[in-house]
């Protein structure tokens, strides 16, 4: 079984990338759909939870987006969740299960999931922000015996914009992790909670010392989440944050995703808070 990376370095060009056909698509909301991609035949994507792929269209161009699926289950397949916000993107959202696209990578580091085994762990996801976090979240729940308590604290501006509404409700329903939701704004029918997910935290009374916390969101929902999570006791080192917004190229040479000495994509996208804290660039 050759995996996507190798299969990546091997080209003549880093930049070459491997075909990828479209098995299923769903749409999740006005902005987001589900792609579930097979590689071709002998192939394995061999991931880790918080790592990203670079996807290109014939004819539009590239862009890096975050892995979605589990490690475990991957098989020769693994899926993305994507918002529509410009011309490849808009592209991938035109395109039907049979169609063909490129990927290169994986790329970046993701979670040291290692790190987290025998620990308690506190998902905190804003948005589009599952997306990456769904990868771990399903790693954890498949190799449940090796976590302490774990917790899904999960915001989204109104009802309908919730991503992966089947796994919310799985989730829901198994007894082995707490999950709590919140929107923005409320629509007919919610009688669920509201507010922004900062209000989700008093929820969790997670010995601190234990606890890790791993946090993707809107940029703005990092601060707010972080002067919490540290009020909590959690250590800094145990707080992980994803900076997936801040890459282009996946390969450290445009130096889009530079934050003063680290390049994102290369030592990203994942990092704790204890590496960024000093960086101005990271959280502002």
């Amino acid at each position: 079984m050759t995996t996507l990376l190798r299969e990546t370095l091997d080209h003549s060009s880093i930049y070459m990338p491997t075909p990828a056909r479209i098995v299923a698509v769903e749409q999740f909301t006005e902005l987001e759909k589900w792609f579930h991609l097979e590689l071709p035949s002998g192939f394995t994507i061999a991931h880790q939870p918080g790592q990203f792929v670079e996807v290109s269209v014939l004819g539009i161009g590239e862009a890096p987006i975050s892995i979605c699926s589990s490690p475990a289950r991957s098989n020769g397949a693994f899926e993305l969740c994507v918002r529509r916000v410009g011309k490849l993107t808009e592209a991938l959202h035109r395109l039907e299960p049979g169609s063909m696209i490129g990927v290169r990578g994986p790329f970046g580091h993701g979670f040291p999931i290692d790190r987290f085994q025998g620990k308690d762990i506190v998902f905190v996801a804003g948005g589009l922000g599952l997306a990456p976090l769904r990868s771990l979240i399903t790693e954890v729940l498949d190799e449940r015996g090796k976590y302490g308590r774990v917790a899904l604290l999960y915001g989204a501006r109104t009802p309908n914009d919730f991503l992966f509404p089947a796994d919310l409700k799985a989730w829901a329903e198994r007894g082995d992790i707490e999950c709590h939701v919140t929107v923005d704004r409320p629509t007919d029918g919610w009688d669920g909670h509201v507010g922004v997910i900062t209000t989700l935290l008093p929820k969790i009374d997670f010995p601190a010392r234990n606890t890790i916390a791993t946090v993707v969101g809107p940029p703005v929902m990092y601060k707010f989440v972080l002067q919490d999570l540290l009020a909590k006791g959690i250590a800094e080192g145990n707080i992980w944050l994803s900076f997936e917004r801040q890459m282009k190229c996946g390969v450290g040479k445009c130096g889009h995703c530079q934050m003063h000495h680290i390049y994102t994509c290369q030592t990203g996208p994942v990092l704790s808070y204890a590496e960024v804290k000093d960086l101005e660039e990271a959280l502002s």
